[in-house]
Parts: C-alpha cells; structure tokens; sequence
C-alpha cells in the first residue's frame, strides 16, 4: 500500500511539471542589435524602401510624410506600435501572472524600455474583443504553444507603421509573432499581413539575450512647443513636392526603382532585375 501512495505522488508530480517543450520568458532581457543597428541609431531615410512588400497607397504615404510630425507635441510622447516597439529601444522585462492552485500562467507582461509599454499575452484561452473594440498601441495579445514555439495573435492595433520613414501600417492589419528559446537568446519573428498597405506579408526579426542585471527604469516624457507654428499645423509634403525622396538612392548607388519595395522584392529572382537596373544606370 505504501508502495503505491508513493508511485501515485511521484505521479502526480510528473504531471503538475509544465509540459518539456514550453519555456519560461520571464526574467530581464538585454536587446541585442544587429542587421537593425544603423536603422534604429540614426533611423532609415527618407525614401528607402527596400525590402519591403508595399503597395502603391503605402508608397503614396510614405512620400509625404515628413520627420517633422516628432516635433509636434501631440506626437512627441507617442509610443511605439506593438509590432515597432520590439525594434527598440527595446530592453525587456517579462513577469508572468500565475493560476494560485495549478501554478499555470495565465498572461505574461512583457515590459519594453522606450516609453515603458506593456503588451500583456492572454495563455488562459480567452477570445479576442468584438471588433467594435477600442484599439491600442499594443492591441490585443492571445498566446498557444506550438511545440516549443509561442505564437501569439495580436488584434485591436491602432494605425502605425512598418519603417520609421513614413511607411504606414493600418489598423485592419493581422500580426502574429513567434517567439523562440535559443539557450540563452530569445528570438522574436514578427508577421504583418496587412490588406491595406502590404502586397505580401511583412517579416522581422529581433534578438535579445538573458540579463540578470538590466534594471528596468522610468520613462517620463511631457510634450512641449519646440518650434514657432501657425496653429493646427500638419507636417507633411505634397505628392510629388518631397525634395529628400532621392537622396536615398544618389547616396547608396541603389538603382530609384529598387528603393520603391514591393513583393517583387522579397525574392532571389529580383537580383536580376537589380542588375538590369544597375546596368542602365551605367550606360
């Protein structure tokens, strides 16, 4: 009798421990930089657009829009959309909330260091909102376990963008991410199928690594009139009126047309048309 209370604790323990394949987020997380530096230092200019599967209303949107809007107060303490702000700065703290009996997570908090936004993933599985829902900056998250995958649906995003030159992202867009343990590194891919601004899917990626000493801190931001300007003043340039679209290109030596994006973009085969293009740029 003894020996079978003790096989059915030992049992009972086995289950209560989580399933192998699922790992544990929380904890400090230090971004890590790589392909992304030069974008997230000085930011992409005006006008590149390479890589990326617009369209044309995108393109549209993206040539007249001027940096000039960060210097409008309702615009200088905006934060980044949820799937922006993982780019950075982006160092992360990540708490989890636990069922009191079972022990298992019911949402996890993930805290990123511009503007200390918070995106809260629901793993209790709870819908998402009616659509008549309002929208945030970090919308809203509903996580599952593939494996040892966490994919995570995202709804309810207000609009944002895709590049930080312009390059929009709507409100009607559909985001996923899947997050991936790589022993100490956490990896973040991010899909934005976007039916109004995207030809193709949109694909990122970002990196950070386990940090037992980051120490999350305040990020206190209050607007103020930094220039002189008539009232109601948007930033913006007319269609075909944007003097700084071409600087792009006539300081890489990329070809106008390939700085436009496009789906065409995003496969091997455009290397040819690259070189086409390169070609007549030299005759």
């Amino acid at each position: 009798m003894k020996k079978v209370s003790i096989v059915i604790m030992a049992g009972a323990a086995l289950c209560a421990l989580p399933a192998p394949a699922q790992f544990n987020l929380a904890g400090s997380w230090a971004q890590r930089q790589h392909e992304d530096r030069g974008e997230r230092g000085g930011g992409p200019q005006i006008g590149d657009y390479t890589g990326l599967p617009i369209n044309d209303a995108a393109r549209l949107r993206a040539d007249t829009w001027s940096p000039d809007q960060w210097t409008v107060p309702e615009h200088q303490c905006e934060p980044h959309p949820i799937d922006y702000a993982p780019l950075g700065p982006a160092s992360m703290l990540i708490t989890a909330d636990h069922d009191p009996v079972s022990y298992d997570v019911i949402a996890w908090h993930l805290t990123f260091a511009w503007m200390n936004t918070t995106q809260t993933i629901w793993m209790d599985g709870r819908e998402h909102p009616p659509e008549q829902a309002p929208r945030t900056w970090m919308g809203h998250s509903v996580g599952r376990w593939k494996g040892d995958i966490l994919v995570v649906d995202i709804s309810h995003v207000k609009e944002g963008w895709i590049r930080r030159n312009g390059v929009p992202r709507s409100d009607l867009a559909k985001i996923t991410q899947y997050w991936i343990l790589h022993e100490d590194i956490l990896q973040l891919v991010t899909v934005v199928d976007d039916p109004v601004y995207l030809e193709e899917p949109s694909v990122r990626s970002v990196a950070w690594q386990a940090h037992t000493g980051y120490r999350m801190g305040p990020y206190p931001c209050s607007a103020r009139v930094e220039l002189d300007r008539p009232r109601g003043y948007v930033p913006h340039y007319l269609p075909g009126a944007n003097p700084l679209l071409r600087d792009f290109s006539e300081e890489s030596g990329i070809p106008w047309e390939a700085t436009r994006g496009g789906a065409e973009q995003m496969y091997p085969e455009y290397q040819e048309v690259l070189k086409r293009l390169l070609s007549e740029d030299a005759q």
